[in-house]
């Protein structure tokens, strides 16, 4: 099961997180900071690198290939409306893409990503479930692993893998 810390330096101290999750094995974390300025965000970003290296947890800033190459880090998540994937896939060893339908999800995919995030599952503040079977489908409609979003809980991560899910992608899960 593939684990995604989706970062969200408002609640709390961020860097201790990030800590705590390479502690705890997490595979990636996904710097998502939409509202840090450039020099902002390549400062914290090198700052969670360096907290990851020598360790497997990878490392990916949201939207921003210009950071992640000046970082020299993993790769990069580009959100729904982002760059188109297979314009980026050449210039990150790691990429994943957020999704909301099959159809996303499949394009996604046939431009060369190596995940896709999906949701939200479940109850998540500010947005509305898909639910657990439209996970399903889009889990069945495609090779690549499926991160499932929104409402991630330690009780209901199985429900989300018997659904087809390759793992799960989540802030508050990685920061309580």
């Amino acid at each position: 099961m593939i684990r995604c810390y989706v970062t969200d330096r408002r609640q709390g101290d961020l860097l201790s997180h990030v800590n705590a999750a390479i502690r705890d094995g997490v595979e990636i974390i996904q710097v998502r900071e939409k509202d840090l300025e450039a020099k902002a965000l390549f400062e914290l970003v090198c700052r969670v690198r360096d907290a990851a290296a020598g360790t497997p947890t990878k490392v990916l800033v949201n939207d921003r290939l210009d950071v992640a190459m000046a970082a020299k880090i993993d790769g990069v998540h580009l959100p729904g409306n982002g760059l188109a994937v297979e314009r980026v896939r050449s210039f990150v060893r790691l990429l994943g893409c957020s999704t909301h339908t099959v159809d996303e999800a499949v394009l996604a995919e046939r431009g060369g990503a190596d995940f896709v995030i999906f949701g939200p599952v479940f109850d998540t503040p500010g947005k509305t479930p898909v639910g657990i079977e439209a996970l399903r489908r889009v889990a069945a409609a495609v090779r690549i692993p499926v991160l499932a979003i929104g409402g991630i809980t330690h009780e209901n991560t199985d429900e989300v893998l018997q659904a087809g899910a390759g793992g799960i992608a989540a802030i508050r899960l990685f920061q309580l």
